[in-house]
This record gives structure tokens, sequence and C-alpha cells, in this order.
């Protein structure tokens, strides 16, 4: 855990606030609270002005979600920051806020978490610190507030005859976004154009925000100008860049090499696109194989895709930071890195024998699969990971069976190991209707232990049933 952080895969969360969807659902502690007790490492916080403009709510901008005070979130993460694991805790702003609301957030960072905040000494820092030189400490992320200044200044001043490339169309009634974080399909209901006169004056400027950017210790910004500029690697300092999974994709398909060179030394945010309302997730595999580190979920979107981020950090110990395999932090003599697109020699083969089951007569009703006899079981098993090794097999079904004995076994050839994840799911067969839901989990391949295991499943929350387990045998050949 002692090198820089743009090495590892960071568990990270998007609109950490929200309790259900990104329109209407309502802003709380309790989710925060939530992800840091599942042992996720960046929070992420949308700051507005409140109705009096007086004091700072997180809410999804532009939306009908109701808010919550800023103060309420920073005091619980303050308590359960560090209940599931000591290594560092990044708090991503998405700031909407006047300098002299800057200022209060910068006086309530410091009140509330005191020496647990993170300083950085020298601003901008040349290469980010190690996860291990930051142990419990809360580290913040954000725009440095002058640029967002010049922003909408730019903006305001632009008259038609410019070059208005990287400004959003005045007549499209989108909301501007200052982390570019969110800027993807949001209607805008709030405009930040009220700032006050006295925001152009240098000596307020200066006064108000001075203590707020000095707390940053990861900088971010969004892409400007050409695709290739915005992934420059800058020898003298490093910083965050945030892409949407729309804009993370076309970057991979046309700079895939420049994404992975970049992320080697700074840190790359993917978020989910705008019209994911409902909270779902996107395919995480693709950013990972690139070095994306901060891959921002939505924590209450319970799907295949979280599923797949819970069992990706399952692995070092559950402390919410994963290593990145060598061959996404080296650099070929010419320059050349990892190339996920070619076509690459099996490393190893996984051997997976699922022998039994047992457990769901204790943990579900006796009617839960069906209400006359006894469940009627098989299991998926396959691979999430480069394209060349994903794959899902299953077991047959064996009828009537609260304890199925399948005794069968499949062969996984693996071309990047180190990136995949072992996927297990149980399901109840149903002529007539959906398949029922049996249990599921994903496991790092990277550190399965051979041999015979008890594997206990999880429910589709993630959260592990008393009783449930498969018997199965895992083999590296």
């Amino acid at each position: 855990m002692s090198a820089p952080f743009s090495h590892y895969f960071i568990f990270t969360g998007h609109n950490s606030y929200l309790t259900g969807n990104q329109l209407n659902s309502d802003s709380s502690d309790i989710p925060i609270i939530k992800s840091l007790q599942r042992g996720v490492r960046v929070i992420e916080l949308d700051m507005w002005p409140n109705s009096s403009k007086n004091n700072v709510d997180i809410l999804h901008g532009g939306t009908l979600t109701a808010p919550v005070e800023m103060i309420r979130c920073l005091k619980s993460i303050k308590e359960y920051a560090f209940c599931a694991s000591n290594y560092p805790l990044v708090i991503t702003l998405e700031d909407h806020l006047t300098a002299d609301l800057q200022a209060k957030v910068a006086e309530m960072l410091i009140e509330t978490f005191g020496d647990l905040l993170f300083i950085p000494s020298s601003e901008p820092l040349k290469e980010f610190p190690s996860p291990e030189a930051l142990m419990k400490r809360i580290i913040i992320s954000t725009k440095p507030p002058q640029e967002y200044k010049e922003f909408l200044k730019a903006k305001d001043n632009q008259n038609g005859s410019g070059n208005i490339a990287d400004l959003p169309d005045q007549g499209s009634l989108r909301r501007i976004d200052s982390n570019a974080d969110e800027s993807d399909g949001k209607i805008v209901m709030n405009r930040m154009n009220e700032e006050d006169s006295d925001e152009d004056d240098p000596k307020f400027q200066q006064d108000t925000a001075c203590e707020y950017r000095k707390l940053i210790t990861i900088q971010a910004g969004k892409p400007k100008g050409h695709l290739r500029d915005a992934l420059k690697v800058d020898p003298d300092k490093v910083r965050r860049l945030s892409l949407s999974e729309t804009q993370v994709a076309k970057a991979i398909a046309s700079h895939g090499a420049e994404v992975i060179r970049f992320t080697q030394k700074n840190i790359l945010r993917v978020y989910p696109k705008g019209t994911r309302v409902n909270s779902s997730n996107y395919d995480p595999m693709n950013a990972w194989i690139h070095g994306a580190q901060m891959v921002a979920f939505n924590m209450q979107g319970y799907d295949k895709a979280l599923r797949l981020m819970q069992g990706f950090f399952r692995a070092n110990g559950g402390c919410g930071y994963v290593k990145k395999p060598d061959f996404l932090l080296t650099t070929g003599p010419n320059g050349e890195v990892f190339d996920p697109k070619a076509s690459l020699p099996v490393k190893t083969t996984l051997k997976v024998k699922v022998y039994m089951g047992d457990g769901w007569r204790m943990d579900f009703s006796k009617t839960h699969f069906d209400s006359f006899s006894p469940p009627d079981f098989y299991t998926r098993v396959g691979i999430a990971g480069v394209k060349a090794d994903s794959v899902m097999k299953k077991t047959r079904v064996l009828e009537d069976q609260w304890v199925p004995v399948w005794d069968e076994e499949f062969t996984f050839p693996l071309t990047v190991p180190e990136l995949a994840l072992l996927r297990i799911e149980v399901q109840e067969y149903d002529m007539s209707e959906k398949h029922d839901f049996g249990g599921q989990t994903v496991l790092p391949v990277w550190e399965l232990k051979q041999g015979i295991r008890a594997v206990p499943l999880h429910d589709r929350k993630g959260v592990r049933y008393k009783s449930v387990r498969l018997l199965m045998r895992f083999d590296f050949v």
C-alpha cells in the first residue's frame, strides 16, 4: 500500500447521498453511512446554496431531489469514515457555490474533521501520496474555485463571435456543471449566475476562496479542447480527470494507449451517464482494463454491474483499494503500453467444480421457491474480465432438491487472470415464470485459494445469507 494513489483501483460512489433514483428521491446521510460500512472509499457530495443562499445543501442539482444539509453529511462521514477500512477516504465535491459559501465549506471541513483532514503542503502535487501515508485521513478532491469562476465569466462574456467549443449550448437548457461530472442530460432549474459583484474583487476572492482551495489534495478538471490534450501527462503536477461512461468509451476507442499512460500517474474518474435516472450502473471492466481508478457507481442501484464492483473490492482484505496489475503501470522501451484489444496467450486455466449446495432450507420458507414441491436449482458459473475471457456456463437443473448435488466441472482459460472475476449464481428453474433467485457471489480470481471451499452466497444487494453455501473446488492449471 506504499505506492502512489494513482497505482490503485479505489471503491468509488456516485451521488452518494441519494436514497433512490436520480430525479426525485431524497438526499440523506443514510446512503453515505451504508456505503462507508460496505468499504466504499470515495464519497461524492453535490454542493448547492440553500434556499436562503446563506448555507450549503447537498442535492442532485437541476432535479426534484430533496436536499440534506451538508453539515449533517460531514458529521456522519466523520463518524463512519473508518468503520470498514483505515485507508484514506476521499470526498469528491461537486461545487456550485459562490466564494463566500466556499469559505463556509472550508470552515465546516476544518471544524468537523480536525486532524483527520489532510492538507497538502504544496499546490499542485507532483505525485500523489500513498494510501499507507494517508492512513485514517480524509482527503478532498474538487475543481479549484478560480477555474470555475473563469469558466462562468467566459460563458457570460460570450457574445456569439468567440470560440465556444468548450461551453454548453446556450439554447440547450442543460445545467452547467462545475466538475463536468454530471453534465449529461440534466435539465436546468438552477443557474449559478447570481454572484455578488464583490466576487470580482481579487481581495474578496483571496480572502474567501484561499482556505477552501488549499484543502484540495486531488485537483479535478473537465476535458478542454481535444481529448488528446485532456489526456496529456504533465511532469510537474498530477490531477484528476472526470469522464462520463459515454465519454470514456469514446476515449478508449480512439485513444486507448493515452488513457492508460494518463492513469499511470493521474487519476481518471468515470461516472454513469445522465440517462441512468433509475440509478443503474454500467460494466466497469473496460474502465478498469484501461487503468481508471475511480469507477463511480450508484451504490443503491442493485444490479449485475454493482455485484461485479462489490466482488472486485472483496480483494485486498476489503480495504477499498486494489493495486493495479504491473502491466497497467509499466511502459515499454518505445513508450508502448498494455493493449487490451491485442490477442493474448492463455496465462492460466481455472478449473471450477461445483459439488453441491445447502442452506436454503434454513434461510427461506418451505414455499418460497415452489408452493407444493422442493426447488429445482441450477448453478451458473462464469468469468467477467477482458472480452476473450468473459463467459457464463451452467449446471443441469436438479428437480425437487433442497440439497442439490451437481458434481460438475467447468474450465476457464484466462488471458488476463489479474483482472478476472469469478461469477457464481444459483437460480431456481421455473417453467412458467422468470427463474427465482437463489443467491450469488463474485470473487476476484487472483485471490482464489486452490482446493475444496465452502463458498457463502449473498442476496441481490450483496448481503450474505446466514446459511446458503456451495461446496466447490478451485484449481489453476
